[in-house]
């Protein structure tokens, strides 16, 4: 009776060995879980389709700065509004922090993590983010008074944080070049034969793979003087001194930001998450970005081809009379919109997506370079036209998309197939931004 029973727990666990090597099928890689992927906080699902791309009206300006054309788009996620102060905030706010953390690390080792949980060395050692910072404490005040106005530059002795040392590194891969077939990897020769440029367009032999990784740096704190720079005989100086740290303005878009820091918020905003989700054993996510031009007008059509505004109707009134977007109506009558200037976020109906302020209150920077004919010469699948401008490149290389229209700009600029352009260093008092993703299936 022994014997036999000891047989039948060989059979088993035979037979259970083989289940898990699928009987000798192909069947895959077996997970712990199916992955399923949640509504990210504040975004909202745009299924794939196709549409028209391109003015559905006269184009009034005779600008010749885009075609009609059909274009596919597949199946992403967007902010429901603008970015607002209080989100970006939270950016320069942990830019401020990482700085305080490491100069505090500097003397005081509980601030960074040097082993992992092996007791080996990390090199470079992690910033401690579960250790909070008394800003109180009298020796680390001598520490971080450094990070403050020096008193020369103090306005009525307020100490404050000096806003020209709020910078973030930052890198990204540029695929671009890593796709080109000159700089793929040979496996024969067992090297990389390809030359490849920095960001400053620098050439450079291609050794590993780190020849395709990007590094940047950039100011985060918004530009609060483009309320008294982007106007003549104006007075906004309230709105510099107020507009982007003042709890009133929370819910309002940011703006003063250039190409170049909304597309760092966003790398930001991607490691912010990844970084939470593999500390709890999760599957990361797909980047955070800035929409292309073809997403932001598809999203901004709301699943109405050929419409002319985000609500679908051809004109900015509703039956009421009332004005459907915060713009410049009639002849500079701001306020009859309800705002003179920006207005806080989702104060007009959204559209047939859900998406809040497609139209007015601020532009919105795209990820695409502009280029009057690159309609023509796009791929019609999931289409952009991308240029990343070396320091040393001529300003009009330097173009990047802006649409939407703003709080300061005529009807004309609402309409869903307009275009514009800012340059990608230049800051703005009507210009904001919203971020992407990539829904991760079909």
């Amino acid at each position: 009776m022994k014997k036999v029973l000891a047989l039948s727990v060989i059979v088993v666990t035979v037979l259970s060995g083989c289940g898990q090597s699928g009987g000798g099928e192909l069947v895959g890689v077996s997970r712990k879980a199916a992955f399923y992927e949640p509504d990210p906080y504040g975004m909202l699902f745009i299924p794939q389709g196709s549409f028209n791309m391109g003015p559905a009206d006269e184009d009034l300006a005779y600008t010749m700065s885009s075609q009609k054309r059909t274009m596919s788009v597949p199946s992403f996620w967007m902010d429901e509004t603008e970015i607002t102060n209080s989100e970006y905030r939270q950016f320069v706010y942990w830019v401020r922090d990482s700085l305080a953390r490491r100069l505090l690390g500097e003397q005081f080792e509980e601030f960074i993590i040097a082993e992992d949980e092996f007791g080996n060395p990390i090199d470079p050692p992690f910033l401690n983010w579960d250790e909070p910072i008394d800003w109180r404490n009298e020796e680390y005040s001598a520490i971080l008074e450094e990070m403050f106005l020096p008193e020369n530059e103090r306005f009525f002795r307020r100490k404050e944080i000096d806003t020209r040392k709020l910078v973030y590194d930052y890198q990204w891969v540029d695929l671009q070049q890593a796709a080109k077939k000159t700089n793929r990897y040979n496996y024969e020769t067992k090297e990389y034969e390809g030359m490849a440029y920095d960001k400053d367009g620098r050439e450079r032999e291609i050794t590993d793979r780190s020849a395709f990784i990007m590094s940047d740096q950039v100011l985060v704190y918004p530009d609060t003087l483009v309320w008294v720079a982007d106007f003549t005989y104006s007075f906004n100086e309230p709105l510099t001194e107020k507009y982007f740290w003042h709890p009133g303005f929370d819910e309002y878009p940011v703006v003063g930001v250039t190409w170049k820091q909304a597309t760092a918020f966003a790398i930001w905003r991607t490691n912010l998450l990844n970084d939470y989700l593999i500390s709890k054993g999760e599957p990361v996510v797909s980047n955070y970005r800035l929409p292309s031009e073809a997403e932001w007008e598809y999203a901004s059509r709301g699943g109405l081809d050929q419409n002319k505004y985000p609500w679908g109707g051809y004109y900015t009134r509703n039956n009421q009379g009332c004005f459907l977007a915060n713009f410049k109506p009639l002849r500079g009558r701001y306020g009859d919109d309800g705002g003179m200037y920006t207005m806080s976020v989702a104060n007009f109906a959204p559209n047939d997506f859900g998406l809040f302020d497609m139209a007015g209150n601020v532009a919105e920077w795209t990820s695409s370079a502009y280029d009057e004919s690159s309609y023509g010469f796009m791929h019609d699948m999931s289409p952009t036209y991308k240029y990343n401008a070396r320091p040393e490149d001529p300003e009009v290389m330097k173009r990047k998309v802006i649409r939407g229209g703003s709080w300061k700009d005529i009807g004309y600029y609402l309409q869903n197939g307009i275009r514009t352009y800012e340059y990608q260093d230049s800051a703005k008092s009507y210009i904001g931004f919203r971020c992407v993703r990539d829904f991760i299936g079909g």
